[in-house]
């Protein structure tokens, strides 16, 4: 077992819980800053960190969250005064197992600290050992060709474009082509290009320097320098703006890039994984995505099956979900019977594997029982199939993306009820980037609206709504508004 570690600037409270853990047959290790633990913890890890939460230079949060960034797992208690209610706060959202508020009582102490060790090994003790635990399941034809195309790339840095459509484990597979490479030692770093606002993405993956623009008032490292020697994995590529792609190109073709403000050439030793949901030859085709860029990317294509594609892996893919939210939720897991496993295995599900998670997170939640037959799925999901019916005998094979019929018994309170069910019905299909998808109709309507109010002058229009000249004269381009004119 591994040492406790006490970081305390007080000697008399280091020497006090040093003498009572010793009683205790635990071994520990003292420091009286921040500092010493964090530059030891770069090698050794504690089994239970305890730490004082005001200390000379670093402080005991700076601690908590360096701890946590390298070892999430290690439990951490926090010494604070007692009347220091916001320490006590900042010390739980920082993830901190629990804290101790001085004075306190020895015997106290030690029982905490024991419980969090206990944690501590039990955490251990349930790791599975490497490989023991499946990166990606699937037993499907479709799924050994993806699964041989890793092992083949095991030994490879070579830039890899993973196509499928959305939630159909892309990074996932990303994932495993770093674990699975000479570079899985170093930082796998993932970012959603489409999620990221178009003002902000350049910034996001190349990083700015202090005073690149209004807010910068600090260097900031981007995802290409966080990812150094490792991994970059860049998904929905066919969603970046073409300026960004030129300079990404220049990234894949030079090895270095610029900061946003900066002079200085910056070295990318990355490897480069793409994953889209589009059609990127019909993108090229239509003038939004770089030709030249598609060819450097698409070194290595590997196609990902939809799960209507892979039909037989449903039932071994919906144990694992059910199994999984039991253990996150600390619940038995639910069971299906075998009419609603073969129910669920003649469905569409659009959203893919994505949507078949979040089926059965919903289950574990909401289903009645330990066996769940057909009558107990979701609503949207059985309406118009005879229930608990043998699959080809009624059993649908489509399903429509609509609201849950059974969740609403009144008519949705004004906009805000439509939104909320238009949200649900969006989610429960397993649909990607809601957020970004009902914002953009949110800001379109708002505008057109707006337009509409001050007879397509945009810069009254800009007024009325309480943004700026060149915010509304952005959302028309991105939104493609027409009928907007200067005032």
């Amino acid at each position: 077992m591994k040492p406790i570690w006490i970081v305390d600037d007080d000697a008399s409270i280091r020497w006090v819980l040093e003498k009572a853990l010793a009683r205790e047959g635990l071994e520990t290790r003292s420091f009286s800053n921040a500092r010493e633990a964090l530059d030891l913890l770069a090698t050794q890890t504690p089994q239970v960190l305890v730490s004082d939460i005001r200390m000379p230079g670093e402080s005991g949060l700076d601690l908590l969250a360096a701890a946590k960034e390298r070892h999430p797992g290690l439990p951490v208690i926090i010494i604070t005064a007692f009347s220091d209610l916001d320490s006590a706060v900042a010390s739980f959202q920082g993830g901190a197992f629990d804290y101790l508020a001085k004075p306190f009582d020895i015997d106290k102490a030690v029982a905490l600290i024991r419980r969090a060790l206990e944690e501590s090994l039990r955490e251990a003790s349930e790791q599975a050992p490497p490989g023991e635990a499946p990166e990606i399941l699937g037993h499907a034809p479709a799924m050994q060709e993806v699964f041989r195309a890793i092992g083949r790339l095991s030994q490879s840095n070579v830039t890899v474009l993973i196509t499928g459509e959305s939630g159909s484990g892309k990074e996932l597979v990303a994932r495993a082509l770093h674990k699975h490479s000479p570079r899985a030692g170093q930082p796998f770093i993932a970012l959603n290009t489409a999620a990221i606002p178009k003002d902000l993405l350049e910034s996001e993956l190349f990083g700015h320097e202090r005073g690149a623009f209004t807010g910068a008032q600090a260097m900031r490292r981007g995802r290409f320098e966080q990812a150094e020697g490792g991994t970059l994995f860049l998904d929905e590529i066919g969603d970046m703006p073409f300026d960004l792609q030129t300079r990404l190109l220049r990234v894949l073709s030079d090895g270095h890039f610029y900061r946003v403000g900066g002079h200085q050439p910056v070295k990318a030793n990355v490897r480069v994984i793409a994953a889209t949901h589009q059609n990127l030859e019909q993108r090229v085709r239509d003038e939004l995505f770089r030709e030249d860029l598609y060819h450097r990317l698409n070194v290595i294509r590997l196609r990902l099956p939809p799960l209507r594609e892979r039909r037989e892996d449903i039932p071994v893919l919906a144990r694992h979900f059910l199994l999984q939210s039991a253990q996150q939720l600390g619940v038995e897991p639910k069971r299906l019977s075998e009419a609603a496993m073969r129910f669920l295995s003649e469905l569409e599900l659009p959203g893919n594997v994505r949507q078949l998670e979040n089926l059965c997170n919903w289950i574990t939640v909401m289903a009645p029982g330990q066996t769940v037959e057909v009558k107990d799925l979701p609503h949207d999901l059985t309406q118009g199939a005879p229930l608990d019916a043998p699959a080809g005998e009624g059993a649908v094979a489509h399903t429509a993306v609509a609201p849950p019929q059974g969740t609403a018994l009144a008519p949705p309170d004004g906009w805000t009820g439509l939104l909320e069910q238009q949200a649900a019905s969006m989610l429960a299909a397993g649909q990607a980037e809601v957020m970004d998808v009902l914002g953009r109709q949110f800001e379109s309507v708002l505008i057109r609206t707006a337009l509409k109010h001050t007879h397509g002058r945009k810069n009254d229009a800009a007024v009325r709504l309480g943004i700026g000249r060149n915010t509304i004269t952005r959302k028309i381009a991105e939104l493609g508004i027409d009928g907007a004119k200067d005032d």
